[in-house]
Parts: structure tokens; sequence; C-alpha cells
């Protein structure tokens, strides 16, 4: 069975509740070894942490910027705190999920810029990698990125990539993976459709983002839903589905996209080497 890394994943969401031990258990049972939690704000370092313990997954840590509006000075300095008292967890893999966010109307985009900046800078401060959220914001991330790159190259992951080829190259040059989860699996998307496609395989993971971006055949169109259909929810466990689109449009077998974007994943995000020699271990191994 091909064994991925599902690189972006809200285990912690109400959505899943208490099923989720059951719902991590459904995605191992299909291939999916390790999942990385991102944390969305200071009330949630504890659980994404705890979680990713009990799981025994990954975790990151992070202000997220749909949540900077109500977030203070000094989460940042609880952030730095964190990444500071956590420095030696194995389960800790990267800062985030922090970024850009120009699609949700009503959101500060100067405290957004001002947020993402100072975090970035902590992951240079702290040596980690970044999960970014990239949504309608490319440019402006690219510009940051630059700006506090320091004369070396990144390590991180553009969350949901969904932007042009030469965005996608710029990221790329700038040392990010880019993440493709549910979206590429629709038929309409063809822009990023033909991303999944030709980008050099070694600038790919796979993601979720669970419980949101559903892939096709778990979404529900508004008509659908006025009409009582229910919007399906989206799982790790869609991981491998997700993946086999992917594979398609590459024209390469499962098994092999399933090889290369873990290695993508673990050179990007190092930590997770370590976490994955754990899982493939038997059960009752020390």
């Amino acid at each position: 069975m091909a064994s991925f890394v599902d690189t972006h994943c809200h285990l912690d969401a109400p959505e899943f509740g208490a099923e989720m031990p059951a719902i991590r258990a459904r995605a191992a049972a299909r291939g999916v070894s390790l999942c990385v939690i991102p944390a969305v704000a200071v009330f949630n370092f504890a659980t994404v942490r705890e979680l990713a313990h009990l799981q025994g997954d990954a975790y990151a840590l992070g202000i997220h910027p749909l949540c900077t509006g109500e977030a203070q000075d000094a989460d940042l300095e609880v952030l730095d705190a964190e990444l500071t008292a956590r420095r030696d967890d194995p389960r800790l893999v990267a800062v985030g999920e922090i970024g850009l966010d120009y699609f949700v109307e009503g959101l500060d985009g100067v405290k957004q810029e001002r947020f993402f900046h100072i975090q970035l800078q902590l992951a240079r401060k702290h040596g980690l990698p970044m999960l970014i959220h990239v949504r309608r914001s490319v440019d402006k991330v690219l510009k940051h990125l630059r700006q506090t790159a320091g004369g070396r190259p990144w390590q991180g992951i553009a969350h949901a990539f969904n932007g042009s080829e030469q965005q996608a190259g710029a990221c790329i040059e700038l040392g990010l993976k880019l993440g493709f989860g549910g979206a590429v699996t629709f038929d309409r998307a063809l822009q990023l459709r033909r991303l999944a496609a030709t980008l050099p395989l070694e600038a790919i993971v796979m993601e979720t983002d669970a419980p949101d971006i559903q892939p096709h055949w778990l979404y529900r169109t508004q008509a659908q839903r006025t009409a009582g259909e229910a919007q399906g929810r989206n799982e790790p466990g869609e991981l491998p589905r997700i993946a086999e689109v992917v594979a398609g449009l590459r024209g390469i077998g499962i098994e092999a996209l399933a090889e290369a974007t873990t290695r993508n994943a673990v050179q990007t995000l190092p930590r997770l080497e370590s976490l994955l020699s754990l899982s493939e271990r038997p059960p009752h191994s020390a």
C-alpha cells in the first residue's frame, strides 16, 4: 500500500469532535502514515500539540491570517515562548499556519502583513520551516519572504497553492514546496491541474486541509445544499484518492507519487523523518 503524509490537516476541528480517533484510524488504514496538524491561534496551541502526541502525528504552531483580527501583539510573544519551550519536541515540525488572505473581506491587511512578517522572523529565529496560507496573496507572500530571507533559502510549504505558473516558479525558487489537495480534483480547475501535471515532481506535497477543501466527490453546490443534500466531510483518509487524481494527471503510478511526495515532505519538514521511522515500527516496538 502507498504511504502518504498529509502535510496540512486540522484534526482538532470541531467538525471531527469525538469521531476524530476513528477518522484518524481510517486514514491510517488507507495509508496516511502522518498528519501535520497546524495551529491557527494561541487558543489551540496546546490542543494541536497534545493531539499530535496522542495520535502519533506532527504539529505546527502559528497564528492564521484569518485569526489576526482578534490577535494581540502579546500573542506573538506567546508564540515565541512556545517555540522556545517546545524546541526539543520532535513532533513540532513547523511554524504555521501563517500567511496572508485577501479572499475574505473585512480583514486588516496591514495587520495581517505585520503578523506574517514577524512570524517569518520567528521561523528563522527558531530554525523551523513554515506552513504558509497564500489565498489570493501569493505576490505579497513572496515579497515578505524575499525581505526576510537574509540571503538564505526558505523551507516550507505554500499550502493549498492556487497561483500562476510564474508564481509557482517563484515559490520553488525561494525553497518552498507546493501543497495540492481536494481542489485539484475538479475538472474546472484547469490551471491548478496543469500545474499538478507539469511542475517538477520534487516541488509537490500532498494535503487535505481537512475538514475544508472537499474533493469533488464530497462537494455539494449551493443548489444541492438547498435541496437538502449534506456537504460531504473531508477527512485525511481522502488523501490517497486525491493523490490518484494527481498521479493520473502526471501519468505516473500511485506508488511513485507517494514515494516522491513523502520524500518532498521530509525534505521541507526534516523532523518528519524520525516520526515516519517510528510510524513504520510494529506496535510492540519500543
